[in-house]
C-alpha cells in the first residue's frame, strides 16, 4: 500500500534572510507538523552588506565574498527552520530600485519573467506544492527582486495551470500593526519616519479586514529568531534581533497573508495555511 504524499509548502523568496522575517514562523510550524517545506531563494544576495558591514558601492565591497557569506547564512537558517528542501535560482541580487545594479548582467530584475518562471514551474512540477507563498505585486515594499519574485511565481502558476497548488498566498501586514512597529522602532532608536521621497508610491500592507489568514506562530518564535540571527551580517536585521525573542514574538508572532487562489473552499478568515487540505 502506497503511503500518502505529505502536504507540501513552497515559499518563494528574493534574498537570503527573507525566509526568516516574513515566513520563518509558518515554515517552522509546518515542518513541526510533518509538512514538507520547500524554500526557493531567487537571488544570491550580492548587494547586501559585506563582511564588517561594508556597504555596496564602497570600494572594499566584494560581491563574491558577500555571495559566499550569505549562502552559508542561508543554509544555517534553513537548517534551524527545518526546511526540507532548499532551491537556489542563483540570479544576481538587483539591489534597491534605481541602483545601477538593477541592469547588471544576470540581475534578477532584468531576467525575462518567462525564463525564470519556467525554472520555477519545473520546481513546482517536481515538488507538487499544495500551498505556495510569495510577495504581492508590489513586493511588499517595492524592492525590485521582491516584485520579480511575485511576477515569476504568477508566471509559473500560469504555466502549470490546473496542476498547480490548491492554495496561493501573498505575504502582508495588517495596517493596524504599523503604528506599533513605528513606536517600537523609535523606542530602539531606529529612524522610522523616513523622508517623503523615500516612501513608496503605494500603501504597504492591507486593511485588517482584507487580511484573510492569521497564523499564530508564537510557539516557534525561538526558531524564527535564531534563523534570523544567522543573517546578522545584514544591517536591516539588527533591529529585529535587538527586540529579543519575547518582544519579537509579540510583534511578529502572528504571520499574516492574503489568500489569492483557493480550490478548497475553506472559509476566511482562517488561521492555518492548510485549512481545507487536512
Amino acid at each position: 500500500m502506497t503511503a500518502a504524499r505529505p502536504l507540501t509548502l513552497m515559499a518563494v523568496h528574493a534574498h537570503p534572510d527573507d525566509e526568516a522575517t516574513g515566513t520563518g514562523g509558518v515554515l517552522a510550524k509546518a515542518a513541526a507538523e510533518g509538512v514538507r517545506t520547500v524554500l526557493v531563494t531567487c537571488t544570491d544576495g550580492r548587494c547586501g552588506d559585506g563582511p564588517g558591514g561594508v556597504k555596496p558601492g564602497d570600494p572594499a565591497h566584494d560581491p563574491q565574498a558577500v555571495v559566499q557569506m550569505r549562502a552559508g547564512e542561508l543554509e544555517r537558517s534553513a537548517a534551524i527552520l527545518d526546511i526540507t528542501d532548499l532551491e537556489l535560482l542563483g540570479y544576481g541580487d538587483s539591489g534597491m530600485m534605481g541602483w545601477d545594479t538593477n541592469d547588471a548582467p544576470g540581475a534578477f530584475w532584468t531576467t525575462p519573467v518567462e525564463e525564470a518562471g519556467a525554472r520555477l514551474a519545473e520546481l513546482m512540477r517536481h515538488y507538487r506544492p499544495d500551498v505556495v507563498v510569495t510577495y504581492d505585486e508590489n513586493g511588499f515594499y517595492g524592492h525590485p527582486d521582491h516584485i520579480q519574485a511575485h511576477r515569476i511565481t504568477v508566471n509559473a502558476l500560469d504555466q502549470i495551470g490546473d496542476d498547480g497548488p490548491a492554495k496561493v498566498y501573498w505575504t502582508t501586514i495588517p495596517r493596524s500593526q504599523f503604528e506599533e512597529f513605528g513606536r517600537v522602532m523609535r523606542e530602539l532608536g531606529a529612524d522610522w519616519d523616513e523622508s517623503e521621497d523615500e516612501q513608496p508610491d503605494f500603501e504597504m500592507g492591507l486593511p485588517d479586514d482584507e487580511v484573510t489568514t492569521w497564523v499564530d506562530t508564537r510557539a516557534y518564535a525561538q526558531q524564527k529568531y535564531d534563523a534570523l540571527a544567522q543573517h546578522a551580517s545584514q544591517n536591516d536585521n539588527i533591529f529585529f534581533l535587538r527586540l529579543g525573542v519575547e518582544r519579537m514574538a509579540e510583534l511578529m508572532g502572528i504571520e499574516t497573508f492574503v489568500r489569492v487562489r483557493d480550490s478548497t473552499g475553506a472559509a476566511v478568515p482562517e488561521h492555518e495555511l492548510f485549512d481545507g487540505l487536512r
